[in-house]
């Protein structure tokens, strides 16, 4: 081969793999990203950790949130494109732009746990839950209508006690024997258990519980949601973030003592040996396109018999989910 022919192929090829290069590199645009701290932002971790090391094909700009506000404001105004949030806040959300926003994932299953202080095993079901008192985090938000729905199905609704206070405020009580029944979501129900030393443990796993109902609809407390604008007009961005956000789960899952690290530096759980037990009762998933419907529309229509106010007033139609 004449070095006149070696040079063309030789620049033949930097095209070629320049062209491929910016195909996977960019696709076409900034992605403003919001996590909401704690079990909704988990899943979040290893995409994050890639985005700070420049190791994605979306660019990101992102925040940590300490709760729904501030992400309900920031896609409301148009400073947030992509965030993880409560799936009711979602639906609320949407409603509220008159479709200004779609659900583009659904990235957990439930994060609840019913917690039982003291030493004893007296509970092991809802129904074990009659009499007694249970203090709970999330008033006016999924946990609370998670937990009056399974009491309801199970019958017990008049024979319980619902309290409401703040996590740490909870967990200060059950961990100096003050109350005796509590249900905390992850990670603050793993830190519970820990710092209890025998005295604190789960007694129900929520999302067992869920699907315990025999009704086949799914416990899916964390949906994705991207600004309806944004997505129209950045297609490929939006499609490299689902892509990196599942391998982010699916590594998340895989990975879980490298995980808990990046989840405690991120502060997105107290610490790493926290983070390493929750990681695992999270129940991290990864639910896009035309599963997502058939995967929450069930929770939304028990939210909605429960209390319509709880997802705006109205069940969403068919319009909220992306399906690419």
């Amino acid at each position: 081969m004449n070095l006149k022919k070696f040079t063309a192929l030789l620049l033949a090829l930097t095209l070629v793999f320049a062209l491929a290069a910016c195909s996977v590199a960019d696709p076409g645009a900034d992605i403003r990203l919001s996590v909401l701290s704690g079990p909704t932002g988990i899943g979040a971790a290893k995409l994050l950790t890639d985005a700070d090391a420049g190791r994605t094909a979306a660019h990101y700009d992102y925040t940590i949130e300490a709760d729904n506000s501030a992400l309900l404001a920031g896609l409301s105004n148009g400073e947030i494109d992509v965030a993880t949030m409560a799936s009711n806040m979602a639906v609320n959300l949407y409603h509220k732009t008159d479709g200004g926003v779609k659900i583009i994932a659904l990235g957990t299953l439930g994060v609840l746990h019913i917690l039982e202080g003291g030493g004893t095993s007296e509970i092991n079901s809802i129904a074990d839950l009659v009499g007694k008192t249970i203090w709970s985090a999330g008033q006016g938000a999924n946990p609370e209508y998670i937990l009056r729905y399974l009491l309801q199905q199970a019958g017990v609704a008049d024979q319980v006690t619902v309290e409401f206070g703040e996590a740490s405020e909870i967990q200060t009580k059950l961990l100096s024997g003050e109350i005796q029944c509590a249900m905390l979501p992850v990670p603050a129900a793993t830190a519970a258990i820990a710092k209890g030393e025998g005295q604190v443990r789960e007694a129900v796993d929520v999302t067992e519980a869920w699907d315990g109902m025999g009704s086949g609809d799914k416990l899916v407390m964390t949906a994705v949601v991207a600004r309806t604008d944004y997505i129209a007009e950045h297609p490929d961005a939006v499609a490299a973030f689902l892509r990196e956000y599942e391998a982010s789960i699916d590594y998340v899952n895989s990975h879980v003592d490298e995980a808990a690290e990046w989840v405690a530096g991120f502060g997105i759980a107290p610490s790493a040996g926290i983070a390493r037990a929750a990681i695992p009762q999270c129940h991290l998933t990864y639910i896009a396109g035309a599963d997502m419907q058939p995967a929450i529309g069930g929770y939304f229509q028990a939210l909605y018999g429960l209390d319509p106010a709880s997802i705006g007033g109205a069940l969403p139609d068919d319009g909220i989910y992306y399906v690419g």
